[in-house]
């Protein structure tokens, strides 16, 4: 069983590495511009996420609020409004400019996580405050 095993991490390690070289040799032919639009867009989605992780948590008092009114139409607004603004700040940050199916499936996805997320961090913040 273990030849099997070190069989397989070394198979994986080999296609790991051949993406990476891949990647790399990618990367180092790629024109300027396009080098250009993929570290923009890099850096736009993992500043929304920052935004996406921070925001329920810089908004306690107002989940502490909507907790004591006890009521889930109150939370499930909040959750919803959180997430809404969240969908609509990504949108903004590539200039309300969705090209093709793709970016429209990473928009909305993108936008179910951050619901998710909410959903969570909200209703855990609500119960310990």
């Amino acid at each position: 069983m273990e030849f099997l095993k070190s069989i397989t991490g070394r198979i994986v390690t080999g296609l790991v590495a051949l993406g990476v070289v891949a990647a790399a040799i990618s990367w180092w032919q790629m024109d300027e511009s396009t080098r250009q639009m993929l570290v923009s867009g890099t850096g736009r989605i993992f500043a929304w996420f920052g935004i996406v992780l921070v925001l329920p948590w810089a908004s306690f008092a107002i989940i502490g609020w909507v907790a004591r009114m006890e009521s889930n139409a109150a939370g499930g607004g909040l959750v919803a409004i959180f997430s809404i603004a969240e969908v609509l700040l990504l949108a903004w940050l590539f200039h309300w400019h969705m090209p093709n199916p793709a970016a429209w499936t990473f928009l909305l996805l993108g936008g179910l996580i951050a619901g998710v997320y909410n959903l969570l961090v909200c209703d855990w913040l609500a119960e310990k405050v």
